[in-house]
């Protein structure tokens, strides 16, 4: 190889870009994610995940008596629920209406929900066995205890005449059935933006768990429950 390809080829500029030349369109283009900032350290665990272990799982065992570690009560998920059926026309769901209830849904949990279809016919609602009649949402983890915390601290409080849930909505296991029946109490939602109001069902389930169980560690994390008449 001469001495003249040898300087050719060092002068080469890696890239495939010849040196001095500019991008096509005149400037540099950013990076979809250029503007981004980095994560510089661990993300900060839920608040209520916190004080559960910290706090609560203390109380529980000592309230309880539970001396094993695997009989402790776990919030193992959340379901939220929005029932579209009322809605229907013809045999489908206007895409508008299913389009705000899965943006709600997104917006309040951090994830997209799936549109459900009915297994039995209504006939007070038109509908019938496998017409999409609700759009539903399953949370576990953090997300789940970042929803709990925002229903708990910022929702509830921005309900009307409130005055309290109730304490007596829980199945055998535990589980815990509560709702709003306007989705604008979440701070995540602009009503202005709204075509139409719903509510949602929620559902907070238990694993290990029992009626007296789940409300104490319910309880023990600021869920508002209605006060006894008197106190």
């Amino acid at each position: 190889m001469s001495s003249d390809q040898d300087k050719q080829k060092q002068q080469k500029p890696q890239g495939g870009r010849p040196q001095g030349s500019k991008p096509k369109d005149g400037g540099s283009k950013k990076g979809k994610y250029d503007d981004v900032p980095a994560e510089t350290g661990p993300k900060t665990p839920p608040r209520l995940k916190v004080r559960f272990e910290q706090e609560v799982r203390s109380k529980v065992a000592e309230k309880f008596g539970i001396k094993n570690p695997m009989a402790m009560p776990k919030l193992e998920k959340i379901v939220l629920n929005v029932n579209m059926g009322r809605h229907i026309e013809g045999t489908k769901i206007p895409p508008h209406i299913k389009a705000q209830v899965i943006e709600t849904l997104t917006k309040v949990t951090g994830q997209k929900p799936v549109v459900v279809k009915a297994k039995k016919s209504v006939a007070n609602f038109k509908l019938r066995a496998g017409y999409e009649s609700s759009a539903m949402v399953t949370i576990r983890r953090d997300r789940m205890w970042h929803f709990l915390d925002r229903f708990i601290n910022l929702a509830t409080p921005r309900i009307k005449d409130f005055r309290g849930l109730s304490d007596t909505a829980f199945d055998r296991q535990g589980n815990y059935a509560t709702g709003v029946t306007e989705q604008g109490v979440f701070p995540e939602i602009n009503m202005a933006e709204a075509q139409f109001t719903h509510g949602m069902n929620i559902n907070v389930c238990f694993a290990r768990s029992n009626k007296d169980r789940s409300r104490f560690v319910l309880e023990q994390l600021g869920m508002p429950f209605k006060k006894p008449e008197g106190k």
